[in-house]
């Protein structure tokens, strides 16, 4: 049986996530802690947390995933935008652990075209600086998932390769581990549409990063075709990845374990719960 759960909103207060998590029959569910499209962060009380948890334990859906806002850049060559890239990594932390959230998902940014050794410098800084923030408090043990991207222009993680760069020089390797996200590595160029094409794919998977640093999956279907660089994300089966790649990908028994989260559109063609239904559907066939 596939764990797979949806992107909810904290509309109202941060544990009204959790009821519309069940509400939508996920096993498992994504949040923003705060407000995506801002700078400006919201203080997380203790009460809100307590709720949270409480909330979380009682429906027995797990794991609860964060990600990060769209605003922070951990490649940005610019201080300003930077620093406050680093800020927000190190909050969003915080709040995680705050929330017993084991896992934060988080984009690896642009190099905005001072290149790809330069955006390297800034990640890997980005997110040594953070752990060593948060351990200040010495009880941080929030995993960071690092996403791969869609390789589009000046994007960083757009490789395997790409990542495991980041991954050999951050200090603290058992806190690092990798959200794969379906839709973005096959724009960027990765099949997964055949058993034989996603078995090389996950074993280059392997040989370079490793299966073991894998926790977590975006499940999405693409609008745009394999090596396109269009991160457009469409509901499951009806993109180019379709309903029969879907079956190869949750049949292969590397990602079937995994919590998947789905970031699909909500239209007049399909809502949250319909892509749910489509993912557990796709998944018992043959």
């Amino acid at each position: 049986m596939v764990r797979v759960g949806v992107h909810v909103s904290i509309a109202g207060s941060i544990d009204k996530a959790v009821d519309r998590a069940i509400e939508k029959g996920c096993d498992t569910f994504q949040i923003f802690t705060r407000n995506p499209r801002g700078w400006k962060i919201k203080e997380l009380t203790e009460t809100d947390a307590m709720r949270f948890i409480e909330k979380v334990k009682r429906s027995g859906i797990f794991p609860p995933v964060d990600h990060m806002p769209y605003l922070p850049n951990l490649a940005a060559p610019t201080d300003d935008v930077y620093d406050k890239s680093v800020a927000a990594l190190t909050e969003e932390l915080k709040r995680c652990n705050a929330l017993q959230i084991p896992y934060l998902v988080t984009h690896l940014g642009s190099h905005r075209g001072y290149g790809k050794e330069a955006g390297l410098r800034r990640i890997v800084n980005a997110i040594n600086t953070a752990f060593s923030e948060v351990d200040v408090d010495g009880d941080n043990s929030v995993m960071l998932l690092l996403e791969n991207t869609a390789g589009t222009k000046n994007s960083m993680g757009g490789t395997f390769e790409d990542i495991r760069a980041i991954m050999a020089r951050i200090g603290h390797k058992e806190r690092i581990g990798i959200c794969f996200d379906t839709c973005h590595a096959f724009v960027a160029g990765y099949e997964l549409r055949t058993e034989k094409s996603l078995n090389a794919t996950m074993q280059h998977f392997d040989e370079v990063i490793g299966l073991g640093h894998l926790k977590l999956i975006h499940l999405n279907d693409a609008k745009a075709g394999l090596d396109s660089r269009l991160d457009r994300h469409e509901h499951i089966g009806l993109g180019y990845i379709g309903e029969a790649g879907f079956r190869v990908i949750l049949r292969d028994a590397r990602i079937k374990e995994l919590p998947m989260i789905l970031e699909t559109p909500v239209d007049d063609r399909r809502g949250d719960r319909e892509n749910i239904q489509k993912v557990r559907e796709l998944a018992t066939q043959q």
